[in-house]
C-alpha cells in the first residue's frame, strides 16, 4: 500500500461498534427529550506543558446536530479527536451510549461506532464513488453492500454519479460522496471537522443546507466543528462555543446569539457594540436615549441604580443624519464597510464609545461628520456588568 493511500485509509476508517443492550444514558433534561448518545465528563487534554481542552464537560441527544464553535486554537478539533478515539485524553471520560471508551479503559477508533469526515474529504483517488462509499462495507455480502450504497447515493442525491471518480466530480459532490461513506456503517455518532472550508463561498451555503437535510434525514447524531459563526447558526440544532479549551455557553442557536451569556461569545458571534448605560427604576439611561428596563432581558432588581452594557448588534441601532446645523448629534462617522447590499458604518460617541450600525446601500448615510444615532431594537437585548469589562479592550472606551 503506498503512504497516500496509507494516510487515505487512516484518515476516513469508519469507526463502528456493536451496542450493547439497552445501555443509553437518561435524557438530558436541560435540554430537551432524547436518549443522551454522547457524554464528555471533566474531559482534559494537553500537549507538553500546553493545555489545549480544560474541564470540558458535555452532553449530545440522539438525533440532534451540535456544533463547537470557536476561535482557532481554542480546542474543538482536538476535542473532536478525542471523542473520535484519535487522540488519548489525559483526564476525564467519554462515554458513547452510555459506555466509557475513554479513561481506565480506551477503545480504539474502530471499535466506536463513530464515523468521520475530515475537511479535506480524503476519498481515494483510484475508486469510484460507488467504490468509495462501499469501501467500509466489506465484511457484508455483497447483495446488502449494493443495497445500502444505492440508498446512500440516492440519498446523497448522487444515483447517477456512482461509476464516477472523485477527480470527475465537484467539490460539493465530492462532500457527498464522503458523507455518504461515514453513513454507510451506520455510525451511533457521526463527527464534521470543518465539513465546508474547502469550498468556494457560494457552494458552500449551498451545501450546509444540504448536509443539515441529509444528516436529518438519515436519523443520525452528528457533531460539527467550525469557526464560523453563520455556518454554526445556521446548520446546527445546539451551538456549544469554545474559548481557551472551555465551553462558555451551549444552548439553542438563536438563544445563544440573542442572549450571550459572556462578552467573548457576545463578541465572537458577529458584530457586536456595547452601550453604556444606567439602571434608573424603569427605564435604562444610554446615550441612545431610554430603554425600557423590560426589553432588557433577565435584569434583576438588585441592579438598580448601577451602570450596566447593553450589547447592540448593526441593525439594532439606525443612523440619523442631521437636517441642519442646529440638529442634535451624538457622534460623527469613522468609517464605513461595504458588504454588498449594505454597508456598515462604525460611529464614535462624544463619550468616546464605538457603535456599529447597518444600512441598506441605497439609504443617504453620510459617509462621514456629525450624526445622530437611534436605538430602534424591537426585542429584548443582553447586558453585561459594568465592572466585567475588559480593561485592555478600548471598544469599551475609558
Amino acid at each position: 500500500m503506498s503512504n497516500s493511500t496509507h494516510t487515505a485509509v487512516e484518515s476516513n476508517v469508519e469507526y463502528r461498534t456493536e451496542t450493547a443492550g439497552d445501555s443509553r444514558s437518561e435524557p438530558d433534561a436541560s435540554s430537551g427529550t432524547g436518549a443522551v448518545v454522547l457524554e464528555l465528563d471533566d474531559l482534559r487534554k494537553s500537549y507538553g506543558s500546553e493545555p489545549v481542552v480544560e474541564g470540558l464537560s458535555l452532553s449530545v441527544r440522539e438525533g440532534e446536530i451540535l456544533t463547537l464553535l470557536g476561535p482557532s486554537g481554542c480546542g474543538k478539533t482536538t476535542t473532536l479527536r478525542v471523542i473520535a478515539g484519535l487522540e488519548r485524553p489525559d483526564g476525564g471520560v467519554v462515554r458513547l451510549n452510555g459506555r466509557s471508551v475513554s479513561g481506565s479503559t480506551f477503545v480504539p477508533p474502530e471499535e466506536r461506532g463513530v464515523g468521520v469526515v475530515f475537511q479535506e474529504f480524503a476519498l481515494f483517488p483510484h475508486l469510484t464513488a460507488r467504490e468509495n462509499v462501499a469501501f467500509g462495507l466489506k465484511d457484508r455480502p455483497q447483495d446488502e453492500i449494493d443495497r445500502r450504497v444505492d440508498e446512500l447515493l440516492e440519498l446523497v442525491d448522487l444515483a447517477g454519479q456512482g461509476g464516477s471518480y472523485p477527480d470527475q466530480l465537484s467539490g460539493g459532490q465530492q462532500q457527498r460522496v464522503a458523507l455518504a461513506r461515514s453513513l454507510a456503517p451506520e455510525p451511533e455518532i457521526l463527527l464534521l471537522d470543518e465539513p465546508f472550508s474547502n469550498l468556494d463561498v457560494d457552494l458552500r451555503v449551498e451545501m450546509r443546507e444540504e448536509v443539515r437535510q441529509i444528516i436529518k434525514e438519515a436519523g443520525v447524531t452528528a457533531i460539527s466543528v467550525t469557526h464560523d459563526q453563520e455556518e454554526a447558526l445556521s446548520i446546527s440544532d445546539r451551538v456549544a462555543v469554545m474559548n481557551d479549551g472551555q465551553i462558555e455557553q451551549v444552548g439553542d442557536p438563536e438563544g445563544v446569539f440573542q442572549h450571550p451569556e459572556s462578552r467573548f461569545v457576545a463578541a465572537f458571534l458577529g458584530y457586536a457594540s456595547f452601550i453604556p448605560g444606567y439602571v434608573s427604576g424603569d427605564v435604562v439611561e444610554t446615550d441612545l436615549g431610554t430603554v425600557a428596563r423590560e426589553q432588557i432581558h433577565g435584569l434583576a432588581p438588585e441592579y438598580n441604580r448601577t451602570r450596566v452594557d447593553l450589547l447592540v448588534r448593526p441593525d439594532d441601532v439606525s443612523v440619523r443624519p442631521p437636517t441642519d446645523a442646529s440638529a442634535e448629534t451624538c457622534g460623527s462617522v469613522v468609517a464605513r464597510r461595504y458588504l454588498g447590499p449594505t454597508f456598515l458604518y462604525e460611529v464614535e460617541l462624544d463619550t468616546g464609545e464605538s457603535v456599529q450600525c447597518m444600512h441598506n446601500h441605497d439609504e443617504n448615510v453620510p459617509d462621514s461628520g456629525p450624526v445622530g444615532l437611534e436605538l430602534d431594537a424591537d426585542h429584548e437585548l443582553a447586558w453585561f456588568p459594568r465592572e466585567q469589562r475588559p480593561e485592555d479592550d478600548s471598544r469599551y472606551g475609558e
